[in-house]
Parts: C-alpha cells; structure tokens; sequence
C-alpha cells in the first residue's frame, strides 16, 4: 500500500512539475508578445498580440472584415492583429507589397487547395505562381474574351426568358439563380462545353456541380480552422448533406477529369483543330512547364477547379447584390433603365460590348457595385521574406510607416477597407454611382485617386486573372436585366437579411437573397 501512495504520490508530482513548465513557457510568450517582440510597439488590443484566437473568434463568427474595420477605426491605418500578423490600410503600402516587392502568400491559401493540388491561387512563392499564371492568362485577355460575349449573351437571355414565364408572380432566390447561369459561363469559357445548369434550375432540378462549387469555399473555411484529424473525423458524419459538402472538391475534380480525358481524345483524334478561339481547357492541355515538361494532368485538373470556383460564386455573388441594391433604389433603376432604353433598343439583343462600355451611368454602377460588393473584400495575406534572392538568410526588417516588421512577419490589407477609406470616399456606406461621374465636384484628380483605391480582384501580380471575363458578364447581366425587368424586394429580404457576412468571400446573412423579377413593357 505504502507503494501505491508513493507512486500516487511522483504521479501527482509529475503533474505539478509539468503544469508548472507550460505555465512558465505560456508566461514568457505573453511577456514577450507584448513586451519584447519587434511587434509590440505596433497598436492594438493587447490580447490581439498574445494569441490568434482573438481575431479567430471573429473569423468563425463570419465578421473578420468588419473587425478589422473597426480596428482601423481605432487604432489608425497600421494595426497588430495577431503575434505575428500585422493588417495596414494605406495605398503606398499596398503597392510596395502586393507590386514593388511582390511577397510570397500566407499558407492561409493553402486552404483552397483542389484535388489536393496546387492551382495558381494556392501557389505561394511569386515565381512559381508566374509560371503557373502564364498556362491561362492568354485565355483572359480582352481581344479573346470579347470572342466569348455571344455565348454569354445566349446563356443571360435563356434565363431572362424563363423569369418571363414567371411574370413576377414568386420572389426567386438569386444567390442560386446566378449562380446556375455562372456555372454555365464559366464551364463553357473553361471546357467549351454546355452543361445546361439554367435548364436545370428552370425544371427545379439540382445540378451537383453547382452545388459543389457553392460548397468549395464553407469547405476551404472549415479546414482552414479545423485541424485535420478533426476534419477527417467530422467528414465521417453519416449525413448526406454534409457528407455532400465534405466531397464537394471529389465532385468537381471527377467532373473537370471527365473533360480533360474528352478534351485530349479529341485533340489526339485530330477533330479540333488550330483556331483563334481556344477554350482554357486547350490551352493548359497545350502548355509546357519547359520544352522537356509539358503541364501534368493534375495541375491541369487543379487549375481548372480554381477557375471554376473562383470565377463562379464570386460573380453571381455580386449580381446579386447589384440586384437587390435596384430593388430598394428606384430612383437608380429608373436612371439605368433610361440609359439603356436609348442605347439598346431591342431588349432582346444587347450591342456590341464597345457600345455598354461607353454608357457612363451604368459604368459607374457597377464601379460602386465593385466598391461596396466586390466578392472578395478579405485580407490578403503576405509574408515579409525570411531569405534574401540567394536562399541565404535573412535579417532584414521591412519598413511599415516607420514600424519594422521582421522575416516571416504575416502582413496584409483588404479590399473592404481600402474601398471604405472616408478619407477618399465621402459617406464610403452609401451607394453612390454618381461619386464616379466627373462634375463640378468630381473631379478628374479625385476620380484617379479613388480608381487607385479600388481593389475588387485583389491587387499586385498576383491579381485575379479572371478579371476581364467578370467585368464583361457583370456589364452584360445587368444591361439585360434591367432593359427587361423591373426589381423589387419581397418583405423578407431586408438590410438585415442581406447583412454581409464574410467567409473569404461574402455572403448574406440569410444565405439567401429572394427578389422579383417583373418584365416591363417594351
């Protein structure tokens, strides 16, 4: 007996001594996170600097963009966030780290990984992400995008007859109903394939790619913040849905497969040939890493889910909110429906796109629309380099407003604040198109600065690639639809409902957004 307490008591001993050592070790990191870290002068909460919980807590809740904001508010444009992060707001400084001195990703990014690959969005380093970024941007550049307009001109008025049908008479949930004619435009402009998604959505019929694209980002969320035991363990929760959502990246890399397999056979059959309009597919199939190295199929597969969820979601996400802004501003629906009365004069067939882009009313729409429901208003994390150009190390401190942000230090700014800057955008809440008007009170100085300011695909080399596509069906989509409807609003979606939450991308806090599409008489 007497041994049994003897080791009862070295167990209980052993507990002491090693709740005593993390006790000690936790004491000294927040002595030095507050006190002796290079970090430590920045401003900020306290707590912020002793752990990332703090700003973990906002971003489970969905709300990091607005807390930043409001740490902006407070403590001025260069806060610490985190032991080791530190978010600015100031356009100098945007252009010195996303531009100038083009610092590598954070690993945040690698919570966007596809097929469990890397695609150029999840490439950290800025020389591998050249290369990857060479394999597609020939396919977004502005003479081979205009190629794509009529097909997504046919695909925005089969939806726009099918709402006829409805007459106005059922409010539609539009965060789904954009969605399924995105899908469609990306597919056909990444695969030259028609996979029918409005058709489906017409006969209330899912259609699982659009569901796994809607899916992606909640999934890259909760991994992003769930260690990986943990996720393959929740992944194992006998519910379909959920089980749905876990597999969402299985669903799209068994479809992307799918196409590159035809795509190759087609190719290798000699029954597509050479031609100036290319799908994005083609040209990953056709690019070589070097003369030795041609594209391997699973970064082709990877790249191509990156596409699709990056150019879907996003997208209808703002149509979206355009949508619902017309629904409680007629005042602008009546101005954007008399510019386009005169400039289109059958509603059922849109210009040339020179003639949409040269309407000034409804370019400085969707400038505002870009200011205030750019898709991805999130942080955009950076690293400050912890080797020099030849892989020795580094101890050379990066100059942040007089603040020296040491090697591996995580710094960042996002587009929610840079586009909200008072200082720039006078009342930055409210939707104004006429702020991108030259007048007598805009000027064309002013108009230049705010322009600078604005950030809606990210900022830098590593800026959104799909940019030029997205301008062009966000000009076609809204030409079209308020040349053929009037928008309003049932009494369930209010401001609180559309509440913009954040999850990377943004979303309504009802996760819906239900209007009425009501035709007008031409």
């Amino acid at each position: 007996m007497s041994l049994s307490v003897h080791l009862s008591s070295s167990t209980y001993n052993l507990y002491i001594v090693m709740a005593a050592i993390l006790f000690t070790y936790c004491l000294v990191r927040v002595i030095y996170n507050l006190f002796l870290s290079p970090l430590s002068a920045i401003p900020g909460p306290w707590y912020y600097a002793i752990s990332d919980c703090a700003l973990l807590t906002h971003v489970i809740r969905l709300r990091q963009c607005k807390r930043i904001q409001e740490l902006f508010d407070k403590y001025g444009p260069v806060v610490r966030v985190g032991p080791n992060k530190v978010v600015f707001c100031d356009i100098s400084l945007q252009r010195n780290v996303y531009s100038v001195h083009k610092f590598d990703k954070s690993t945040f990014y690698k919570s966007l990984l596809t097929n469990n690959n890397d695609h150029a969005m999840t490439t950290l380093d800025h020389a591998n992400h050249s290369i990857r970024r060479k394999a597609y941007a020939p396919h977004y550049s502005q003479n081979n995008v205009i190629q794509l307009q009529s097909e997504m001109q046919d695909y925005t008025f089969q939806l726009i007859n099918t709402l006829e049908s409805i007459s106005g008479k059922t409010s539609l949930e539009c965060l789904a109903l954009f969605r399924h004619l995105m899908v469609d435009v990306v597919v056909s402009s990444s695969f030259g394939y028609r996979l029918g998604a409005v058709g489906r959505w017409a006969m209330d019929v899912e259609d699982p790619l659009s569901t796994a694209i809607n899916d992606f980002p909640k999934r890259g969320i909760l991994r992003s913040v769930v260690p990986t035991w943990a996720w393959n363990m929740v992944c194992r929760i006998p519910n379909n849905r959920w089980r749905q959502l876990c597999d969402s990246d299985k669903i799209l890399a068994e479809f992307v497969s799918s196409r590159v397999y035809e795509m190759r056979g087609q190719m290798n059959a000699g029954k597509i040939g050479e031609s100036e309009k290319q799908s994005m597919l083609q040209r990953l199939l056709q690019y070589r890493y070097s003369p030795s190295q041609p594209m391997p199929d699973h970064d082709i597969i990877s790249e191509c889910i990156g596409h699709m969820m990056a150019g879907t979601d996003t997208t209808s996400t703002t149509i979206t909110y355009l949508f619902w802004e017309l629904s409680r501003r007629p005042d602008i629906m009546k101005k954007l429906q008399a510019e386009l009365d005169e400039a289109v004069p059958d509603a059922k067939i849109l210009p040339d796109l020179s003639v949409l882009h040269e309407l000034p009313f409804l370019s400085a729409f969707l400038k505002e629309g870009l200011r205030l429901y750019t898709a991805v208003p999130s942080l955009l994390e950076r690293v400050v380099p912890t080797s020099s150009p030849k892989n020795a190390p580094s101890d050379e401190f990066f100059d942040l407003m007089g603040y020296a942000l040491p090697p591996g230090t995580i710094l960042g700014t996002q587009a929610w604040s840079m586009h909200r800057d008072a200082t720039v955008f006078p009342s930055p809440n409210v939707f104004s198109p006429e702020r991108w008007i030259e007048s007598s009170t805009v000027t064309a100085e002013h108009l230049a600065t705010m322009s600078a300011h604005m950030m809606p695909f990210g900022t830098g080399t590593k800026v959104c690639g799909g940019q030029t596509l997205a301008h062009m069906m966000l000009r076609i989509a809204v030409a079209a639809f308020v040349r053929n409807f009037d928008i309003s609003s049932p009494p369930e979606t209010t401001d609180a409902s559309m509440d913009i939450m954040d999850s990377f991308v943004i979303f309504p806090s009802a996760m819906e957004c239900k209007l009425i599409f009501t035709p007008r008489q031409h």
